[in-house]
């Protein structure tokens, strides 16, 4: 059976999906559950993680891997035909590219994310700032003091910059006419990892597969982040003078100098820009150190930090524009 080849969009098709589907991130934020595709991806890793069997387990996540990765492809593909139904209005085949692309980063939520705990720090409620955090981290943050709770969320949300709104806008520019499947290969990736890519007992055999191509699609993207977020520090420091003026000299010189001090080989880079930018230091307890020498966080940095975030997200979308118009 012979596959039908998908009608390839213009670039000028292309950049209208790619700013509709932000549109529609920065309005709408993420779409309901049961029609979310990164969630029916997320339900096939966790039926597969049901049945882990006791031996080849590596192989077992490579299966694993490699099923989703095709799963989401597939998902991509269909898109793609339908984009090209001509009798179908050409805005309605517009938004339902834009809905699945949209779905591969996540903007307003990672705003949202930072902007819950900081709320909690704001009107004092520590162990209600723990336990909101709790949800976006791993690390127990039960015991966690106030300045390790805004180290944390500020933690999580520059490194989400890279694989949750960067690489897959990216991915999506760079591959022409096939950019939704590339999108989504790196989102079913990443969905991977976030979900097998431990190194725990259970995880190390099964995600490894996951975890390593995870850190290859990200490797790229992970460096060049440094360049956004001095950017767009550079941006936010002209209009925010309230408390502090982020710095994005030191912004690029602590992403690049402290961007491998931790495990993982990229997630390090955007870590250490946003440390650099606002002078502070970000620690994950007998794991890593960015930004040695300055001080922790305090609330209002987690929102000068969604701020810079906000901007860099702006220069990825016009970046990628640009890209695929070239």
């Amino acid at each position: 059976m012979i596959l039908p080849v998908p009608v390839q969009p213009d670039a000028s098709e292309l950049v209208i999906v790619l700013l509709l589907a932000y549109v529609l991130d920065i309005v709408l934020g993420e779409p309901p559950f049961a029609i979310h595709p990164v969630v029916w991806m997320g339900k096939l890793i966790g039926f597969f993680k049901k049945n882990i069997p006791e031996n080849n387990r590596r192989l077992y996540g490579i299966f694993i891997g490699l099923t989703t990765i095709l799963f989401g492809c597939t998902i991509a593909y269909l898109v793609m035909l339908f984009m090209g139904i001509e009798s179908v209005p050409a805005i309605l085949r517009y938004l339902v590219a834009a809905y699945f692309l949209k779905a591969t980063f996540a903007i307003r939520c990672l705003y949202g994310a930072a902007s819950e705990v900081r709320t909690e720090l704001d009107a004092g409620r520590l162990d209600s700032a723990r336990q909101k955090l709790s949800m976006y981290v791993s690390r127990n943050t039960s015991k966690l003091e106030e300045g390790q709770v805004s180290s944390a969320i500020i933690e999580t949300t520059s490194e989400n910059y890279v694989d949750g709104i960067l690489s897959p806008l990216l991915f999506y520019a760079c591959f022409g006419p096939y950019g939704l499947i590339a999108a989504y290969i790196f989102k079913a990736t990443s969905t991977l990892d976030s979900m097998v890519g431990y190194t725990d007992e259970r995880h190390r055999e099964v995600g490894w597969f996951s975890a390593k191509f995870d850190d290859v699609l990200n490797w790229i993207p992970a460096r060049v982040s440094v360049i956004f977020l001095s950017a767009a520090t550079l941006v936010v420091s002209l209009v925010y003078r309230k408390v502090k003026i982020p710095d994005y000299k030191t912004a690029l010189k602590t992403g690049i100098r402290d961007g491998l001090k931790t495990p993982s080989p990229n997630s390090g880079f955007p870590m250490a820009s946003i440390a650099g930018a606002l002078k502070i230091k970000l620690e994950k307890p007998n794991t890593y150190v960015l930004g040695d020498g300055f001080v922790y966080p305090v609330s209002e940095d987690i929102k000068l930090t969604s701020w810079i975030i906000l901007v860099a997200s702006f220069f990825a979308i016009i970046v990628s524009s640009i890209t695929i118009i070239l």
